[in-house]
């Protein structure tokens, strides 16, 4: 079995979906990453008790985005795999925890990128009261943000394309309501 960095299989078998999210079949990881084939993931803004946003940088051994920050947690389903589902387990993985309730699913949007593909993504968010412990693998540095001084980080700081879009969809639409 082939692995990334991160000790994730190049065999584990995703979900290919189509241009409104209906899985049009099934590709080990490596092939829908080598290929470009639509996917799905998750993206779940973390807030801890004060309501203040978790922000990482993600670790230089990441085979996607090294060492850029994100203001969500998250991840690829894996194959028959939910979303709220996907959501929950990537939350715990990512944050070291257990018991978290589970992320409110927001909205969904389809993110395109000429260098990476197309995935499916599903937005929630959730409140973690709990002492969070990274993964190290994962997550070489964080922090909990309010809003204004994540947005004062926005100009600086190199985000991952995806992340960031959802952050901006995000805003949008609690604008919008």
């Amino acid at each position: 079995m082939t692995t990334d960095a991160q000790g994730l299989s190049a065999e584990e078998i995703l979900d290919v979906v189509d241009e409104h999210d209906r899985v049009v079949g099934q590709a080990p990881r490596g092939e829908i990453y080598a290929r470009r084939l639509p996917h799905r993931c998750t993206f779940v803004q973390v807030r801890d008790a004060e309501g203040r946003i978790f922000v990482h940088r993600r670790t230089a051994r990441k085979l996607i985005f090294p060492s850029r920050y994100d203001m969500f947690v998250g991840g690829v389903l894996g194959a028959g795999e939910t979303y709220d589902a996907a959501a929950l387990r990537e939350a715990e993985e990512e944050l070291g925890v257990r018991g978290l309730p589970a992320p409110v699913p927001l909205f969904r949007f389809l993110f395109e990128s000429e260098e990476y593909g197309a995935w499916w993504s599903g937005v929630y968010e959730v409140r973690c009261s709990l002492p969070v412990r990274p993964q190290a693998e994962e997550v070489a540095w964080y922090d909990f943000l309010s809003e204004e001084e994540l947005e004062a980080r926005l100009p600086g700081w190199e985000w991952v394309p995806d992340g960031l879009e959802a952050w901006r969809r995000l805003r949008a639409w609690r604008r919008d309501g």
